[in-house]
């Protein structure tokens, strides 16, 4: 593994690529993203799209670099099904799949979608086969098996997807895994509840991967915000596949974040993944608009907040730095690798005085120090009292009252 800590787009920590913190950090020579935003995504409360929506997203996916594109549940409805046959037949240069419970009849809508591959889930601890389905465990195998035999018999790629795998046992896993090697070509252990912390995912994947050699993917929930530490943690065991979504959106606390987990491999491990960096914010943004989900202001690499500047030793540093070419001293990366518009300076509070030098140059006026100092005394007084940071009306109405214009 090997990587820069500085460019001209990004500055992070040098510690990341000392030789004693790289030399047991192993990834993947091909690391897979399977981007499930159309399926686990949508799982979000209040979240539907529409084919139409469906398709734009995974057309911009597409457009992204990202390998694999999880179309769908067809079972869901019949618009679904339309979806991810419709998808499927965009001649994407990513692999279409559908996702499927362990049911011949749900096979059959996926062939009739004509994907490339499908994600076949099973419950795979003892407590949710008992509790959650009724079932005995011979009856989920007895699926898991007849399914997965179908669908490899008609030729689709298969991904067995472990439900609850991370609060299941090393030797019924083992065990399960067994019963359907034959037919599957890639096994997915899915942290569903997002229970565990890092180490803990890394010691299971690698555990598997030891005693099976097979394809492995992660996919990791959120409720405990390790979704995308647990993801590149799985990855660092020997998973080849990542299952992310865009804005991180899914069940619950949702999934690992496909910008962060992007970012952070390339960035922070010097990891080359093949998605295009400057289509993030875009992709973000369509999946906010057609989503209805608004992005938290401070969410990593595309809240709004990340180049939102208001403190004013913060906005000092930029305006200084950004007229010598040294912008980076001040963020992790410039903005415009993700797609991002340039920083926004916000007038408050916490404005300094360089704040309301750049606010007056972007207006094309001048004043004298004691002018500055007024209008930042009265910003401040101004954001105290309406509890929020200012407009930019209301920012020239304190502008024209102190210099007389």
């Amino acid at each position: 593994m090997g990587g820069k800590w500085r460019s001209d787009k990004w500055f992070v920590s040098p510690f990341n690529f000392v030789p004693e913190v790289v030399k047991d950090l192993k990834f993947p020579e091909k690391i897979v993203f399977h981007d499930t935003t159309l399926r686990d995504g949508e799982q979000q409360p209040c979240v539907v799209f529409r084919k139409e929506d469906k398709i734009e997203i995974a057309k911009m996916l597409d457009e992204a670099g990202v390998h694999r594109i999880e179309a769908g549940m067809p079972a869901v409805s019949k618009e679904d099904e339309e979806a991810v046959k419709a998808i499927a037949q965009e001649n994407l240069n990513a692999d279409v799949y559908a996702f499927c419970r362990c049911l011949k009849s749900d096979v059959d809508l996926a062939l009739k979608c004509d994907v490339d591959g499908v994600i076949m889930e099973l419950p795979s601890s003892e407590h949710l086969i008992k509790y959650a389905y009724g079932w005995d465990v011979s009856t989920a195998v007895k699926r898991a098996v007849e399914a997965t035999e179908y669908a490899k018999a008609h030729g689709l790629k298969i991904t067995f997807f472990c439900i609850d795998a991370t609060r299941s046992n090393l030797e019924f896993l083992l065990n399960l895994f067994n019963q359907v090697r034959k037919y599957v070509d890639a096994w997915c252990i899915a942290d569903t509840f997002g229970v565990c912390i890092p180490q803990a995912y890394y010691y299971l994947i690698k555990q598997l991967k030891e005693k099976t050699g097979f394809t492995l993917e992660v996919h990791t929930h959120n409720d405990f915000g390790l979704a995308v530490a647990n993801a590149i943690f799985g990855l660092l065991a020997g998973a080849e596949v990542v299952h992310v979504t865009v804005n991180g959106i899914g069940e619950r606390c949702g999934n690992a974040s496909l910008e962060e987990t992007v970012m952070a491999l390339e960035l922070l491990f010097g990891i080359k993944t093949g998605i295009k960096l400057e289509k993030l914010w875009e992709l973000s943004k369509l999946v906010e608009k057609l989503s209805g989900i608004q992005i938290h202001p401070h969410k990593a690499i595309v809240g709004e907040n990340v180049f939102r500047v208001e403190s004013g030793i913060v906005v000092d540093w930029y305006y200084k730095l950004s007229k010598i070419s040294q912008v980076l001293i001040t963020f992790p990366y410039h903005w415009s690798l993700v797609g991002r518009p340039e920083p926004k300076i916000v007038i408050g509070k916490k404005s300094g005085k360089s704040s309301i030098i750049m606010k007056l140059e972007e207006l094309g006026l001048k004043a004298t120090d004691e002018q500055i100092m007024e209008i930042l005394s009265k910003v401040k007084e101004e954001s105290i009292k309406k509890k929020r940071d200012l407009t930019m009306d209301e920012f020239k109405e304190i502008v024209k009252s102190v210099l007389k214009i």
